[in-house]
């Protein structure tokens, strides 16, 4: 029997968002860990662009990208919500998981992930140590961003957790798990992640482990 499938690589941030998303709306899914360096051709018929994550539905029907697919699930699947009750808090939605997949991802996440990891698991090479240095200095104006966001509101869009906090959150564990997120630094930003941590639809993410890397002690317990 077909099942709904997710290619997805561990550590890349939109392939948690995406599991979180659907953790939410308590939708099964089986998990394909896809190398996309390797450019299968079965894989590049899903998605010209060679690139995780892609969801495929029992139908065959493929979706690529976080964004995508997030706004797909959203409409097929209604309950509960996760892109705003009405116009203008979908825009703030929208607006700040464009954020978070824009300009964090070229600020923070690309700089430290493809730099500690991608490098590492390709052999292409040593680090990048400009980019990593650029890369743990940007990520504090972003946490600043997020504490206050989340002082002036229940969750970083408005009243209902949101894509907005998936996104930020499918960045903030990757990196995590790295151990390159200076929570102690900037505890408004941490205490908003803790109750992130403690839902349900974070489990199965906080559980992975990445062969030849030991996330920090604090990584799985919402009470870090």
């Amino acid at each position: 029997m077909p099942v709904r499938t997710l290619y997805h690589l561990p550590l890349d941030p939109g392939s948690r968002a995406v599991r979180i998303l659907l953790g939410e709306k308590r939708l099964e899914v089986a998990l394909k860990t896809e190398q996309v360096w390797k450019r299968r051709e079965s894989f590049l018929r899903l998605n010209p662009a060679g690139e995780v994550p892609v969801l495929v539905e029992e139908d065959g029907t493929s979706l690529p990208g976080a964004l995508v697919i997030a706004e797909y699930l959203d409409e097929v699947y209604s309950e509960p919500p996760l892109i705003g009750a009405d116009p203008l808090d979908r825009a703030e939605v929208r607006r700040l998981a464009v954020w978070f997949f824009g300009k964090f991802a070229r600020e923070v996440s690309t700089n430290l992930i493809e730099e500690k990891v991608t490098k590492r698991f390709l052999g292409m090479g040593e680090p990048n140590a400009s980019a990593i240095r650029a890369g743990l200095a940007n990520i504090h104006y972003h946490l600043d961003y997020i504490a206050w966001l989340s002082e002036r509101r229940r969750w970083l869009a408005g009243d209902l957790f949101s894509l907005a906090d998936i996104a930020a959150a499918a960045h903030l564990s990757a990196l995590d798990y790295l151990g390159d997120v200076p929570w102690e630094e900037h505890p408004g930003a941490r205490d908003w992640y803790a109750r992130i941590k403690s839902r349900p639809s974070l489990r199965p993410i906080l559980a992975d482990l990445i062969p030849g890397m030991t996330p920090p002690r604090h990584y799985p317990d919402p009470d870090f």
